[in-house]
This record gives structure tokens, C-alpha cells and sequence, in this order.
């Protein structure tokens, strides 16, 4: 059985492990050290390190700090690692905790983080699934039931001095362009909420102050998002440091493309095991300067589909220049409309693509003006036939809890 490197209790607050942390900074110790070729497993927290809780309240969602997040694994540093070496990470298994087995998805306060439809859904809610083997279902989303892809939102390597500066001033100085904007634009660091792993003293204080945030993927990877990135996936990082530093978090057990409802998934404590090795300069050989990735060969089969499109003209009107994002937002809110003609609500059918193994694909890029973006709603995902036909939607979502709402304060 391969060696666990980083432990955690959930009953416990993530503050008081030092072998997690919440910033990327050079600064930080290697929580454990390993040789290429190894293979070890590593326990994660919840992104929100277990703030949200399986209730059916979604005060939670709405009250959380977002200043906290995300609770990692790590960093762990492999020996022989130098800057400008390739680290290459295999995704041997990964898995929910046994004493945990649930997950939540949920729809943050415009005020406190928002999301990609935060203009629609401004309101925190939340809604709880259950995991059964392969499969989830939610009590506050009926009549839905899909295999997981389960997948680190987050994982990535250390960044070096000059490269978290960079990080620090581009973001810092975009904020500035819009300091009031509701959400914010980008989010600076933060010495209050730091959690610097095993730094102490001097080193600390550092980290606290200059700590890059971990919400953005950035050129080292981070908080990608990939759902692909499950058991049988294999990672090429960029080394930054000596040593790597590799950390992970923020588990999903399934994730659709896109990650819309911003804690999109069905979010999840859980267990990685992982494989390392190195290709030694390997950035320069295949000029790499972000992560590249061999997706899982296991995924969850569903093969047929309805296909929302939606183009670079938004819910008012505007006309934007070839804009996938607004392309894909309509695609999205097209999707939602569409579910609520069968008895779901609007957040319901929110949850549901922020969740099930939905595929988001950029369609067209050169047709001025109209982007195309599009989306693609797995069918069988349902017990109940979604598609069209001549005799029109029939509402047959089971009558019952919906997601619950937190108003703002």
C-alpha cells in the first residue's frame, strides 16, 4: 500500500494542519518529500476546508469567506527537481473519504464571489448530493442520476519569486482599473486568512503578505477546473522551483464543462493517489510554458445528447465581437430555459449543468460577429425522456424540495 503523505480530520479545522495551505508562494516548506517514481496518496479537504455543511440551508454558501479558500494538499517536494524540468504527474485513483460520503454544489452571493450567472441567480443557494458508488443523486434535484468523473479542481506547482510578482502586479493593477466592481475583478493577497503550511517566523510573515491567492489558473496550472483530469490521467507540469512543489485540493465528484455556477461541481473531502516522475529540462525541449494533460481513458458513457447553441449576443441585446464567453452563457441560459418547461426551476436546472458530465465546446470563432458556443446536455441523465417531440414538454419533474435560498443580509 503506497505511503499517505498528507492526513486530515475533518472534525478539524485545516488551520491546524501543517501540511496544508492556502496560498502560492515559494516560501513555503515542502510539506513531504519524494524520489521520482514514487507513488503516495494525499487527503484533501473541501475547497471551503468543511464550512458548508449537508443541510438544507444555504446560509452557508452565502456567509462563507472567501478569503480563505483553497484549503491544499501540500506542497510536496520531489527530489531532483529543478527549474525548467517537466514534472510529470500520474492520476493513479482518486476517491471520496469513506466517512464523507457527499458533496454539494452551490450558487455564491453576487455580493460575496458571484458566478458566471451571477446577474441571474444573485442569491447564495445550495444543493446537497449524495454519493452512491459511481453514481449521485440530490434530494433538492429530482429526477436526475449520473456517474461521477471524479477530478481535482486544483492542482499545480509552486511559482518562483519573479513569476508569483508577476502574478501579484498584473492582478493587483487590474483591480485597480475597477476597484468598487460587485464581484471584484481579481482578488489581492491577504495576510489575514493566510495559512502558510509548516512556514514560520520570518518566511511567514512573507508568505501572508505576498501569498498569491489560489481562485485563478494561472501559468503553473492551479485552479483549472478540468473534469477530465480523473484516475488513469496523466499531467505535465512546469517546474518553477527546486523541488517542484506539488499541491492539489478542491475534489469534485463530477463537474460540467465550464464550471458555471462557480462552486460548480459537486464539491468533496476526498483521497488522491498519485505518481511522479521528472523529464529533466523538459519546458525547453517541448516549449511548455502551462500544463498539458492526457485526459482519463474512463469516462462516464452517455452518447446522446441535446445541443444548445448560444452566440456572442447577449440576454440585452448588445452585440459583442466573436465572444465565446457570452456565446457560452447563452448557450447556458438557453439550456435552463428549456429544463424549466419540464418542472424544474431555474436553479434547479442551473445545478444540473454545473454538475452532470455536460460538454462545453467553442463552436466557431471566425464568422463575424457571432461567436458560437455550444452546449451539450446528456439526455440519459434523466428518468424521464427530455427530448422534443410533437406533443410538447410535459412536466414530470417529481413535485418536492427545492434548492434552497439565502437572502443577503
Amino acid at each position: 500500500m503506497p505511503d499517505t503523505l498528507v492526513k486530515i480530520d475533518l472534525k478539524a479545522s485545516p488551520y491546524d494542519n501543517p501540511m496544508i495551505h492556502n496560498r502560492w508562494h515559494p516560501d513555503i516548506p515542502m510539506a513531504a518529500w519524494v524520489k521520482p517514481g514514487d507513488d503516495f496518496v494525499l487527503e484533501t479537504y473541501d475547497w471551503t476546508g468543511g464550512y458548508i455543511q449537508n443541510n438544507d440551508s444555504a446560509d452557508d454558501v452565502r456567509d462563507v469567506d472567501l478569503t480563505t479558500v483553497h484549503f491544499l494538499s501540500g506542497p510536496i517536494g520531489v527530489e531532483g527537481a529543478e527549474p525548467g524540468d517537466l514534472l510529470v504527474v500520474d492520476l493513479l485513483d482518486i476517491g471520496a473519504l469513506p466517512d464523507s460520503l457527499w458533496g454539494f454544489n452551490g450558487f455564491f452571493s453576487k455580493k460575496n464571489g458571484g458566478g458566471f450567472l451571477t446577474d441571474h441567480f444573485p442569491l447564495a443557494q445550495k444543493s446537497i448530493w449524495d454519493i452512491s458508488g459511481v453514481y449521485t443523486h440530490s434530494r433538492h434535484v429530482p429526477n436526475v442520476k449520473f456517474a461521477g468523473l471524479i477530478h481535482p479542481g486544483l492542482i499545480g506547482c509552486l511559482p518562483d519569486q519573479k513569476m508569483l510578482d508577476t502574478w501579484n502586479k498584473r492582478e493587483v493593477d487590474f483591480i485597480a482599473t475597477n476597484p468598487t466592481r460587485v464581484p471584484p475583478l481579481a482578488n489581492a493577497p491577504f495576510a489575514k486568512t493566510s495559512h502558510a503550511g509548516k512556514a514560520t517566523g520570518a518566511a511567514k510573515a512573507k508568505v501572508d503578505a505576498e501569498g498569491a491567492r489560489t481562485v485563478p489558473p494561472r501559468e503553473h496550472g492551479g485552479n483549472c477546473d478540468i473534469k477530465d483530469l480523473s484516475r488513469g490521467s496523466k499531467i505535465y507540469f512546469p517546474v518553477y522551483v527546486k523541488g517542484a512543489g506539488l499541491s492539489m485540493g478542491d475534489l469534485h465528484f463530477s463537474q460540467g464543462d465550464g464550471e458555471i455556477t462557480f462552486c460548480g461541481a459537486i464539491e468533496m473531502a476526498g483521497w488522491t493517489h498519485l505518481k511522479v516522475d521528472l523529464i529533466k529540462g523538459g519546458m525547453a525541449k517541448y516549449g511548455i510554458k502551462n500544463p498539458i494533460f492526457r485526459p482519463s481513458p474512463i469516462t462516464p458513457t452517455y452518447n446522446d445528447y441535446l445541443i444548445f447553441e448560444g452566440i456572442s449576443v447577449d440576454e440585452w441585446g448588445k452585440q459583442h465581437y466573436l465572444d465565446v464567453h457570452v456565446a457560452y452563457r447563452q448557450a447556458c441560459l438557453n439550456a435552463i430555459e428549456y429544463m424549466t418547461k419540464f418542472g424544474y426551476s431555474k436553479a434547479q436546472a442551473h445545478s444540473i449543468l454545473g454538475t452532470a458530465p455536460v460538454q462545453g465546446h467553442i463552436s466557431g470563432v471566425v464568422d463575424i460577429p457571432n461567436a458560437c458556443a455550444t452546449l451539450w446536455l446528456p439526455t440519459q441523465i434523466f428518468d424521464f425522456d427530455i427530448r422534443p417531440n410533437a406533443n410538447g414538454p410535459m412536466k414530470m419533474v417529481t413535485p418536492g424540495m427545492d434548492m434552497p435560498i439565502s437572502p443577503d443580509k
